[in-house]
């Protein structure tokens, strides 16, 4: 699990492996990553936008923006959590993810917080941020 907190709002990430939708003859490779958000502050935070940086091991890079997470733009109050899964290809056997997200706070200001940068690597693989 990798994690990262900001202004008192914390990034878990799991990421795994998707042998069944991945298919390594031909170059793709899938993993899934569970992110956890945690408001451990005071105030209630939604979150509006998301920033990805993804560099396969070849050092392809990918970056991904767009509106909310999932199709969602949950809003949390002190205390509270939210997870969502969503997935990653690749067009090689390993690559590294970081990123942000860009959040609302009480008053309409925008802040950014940081996901926390997680390897995807190929199961028996030893773990490594590439």
């Amino acid at each position: 699990m990798y994690r990262a907190v900001t202004q008192s709002i914390e990034v878990s990430a799991e990421p795994s492996y998707l042998s069944a939708q991945s298919d390594p003859e031909s170059g793709h490779f899938v993993w899934a990553y569970r992110i956890t958000i945690t408001n451990h502050s005071p105030e209630t935070v939604q979150l509006v936008a998301r920033y990805w940086h993804i560099t396969d091991e070849t050092g392809r890079v990918q970056e991904v923006r767009g509106e909310g997470v999932v199709g969602e733009q949950p809003v949390l109050q002190p205390g509270d959590s939210y997870t969502y899964t969503s997935g990653c290809p690749l067009t090689a056997p390993s690559g590294i993810m970081v990123g942000r997200y860009t959040m609302r706070g009480p008053r309409g200001a925008l802040f950014e917080i940081d996901i926390p940068a997680f390897s995807l690597d190929l199961p028996g693989a030893s773990a490594r941020i590439n």
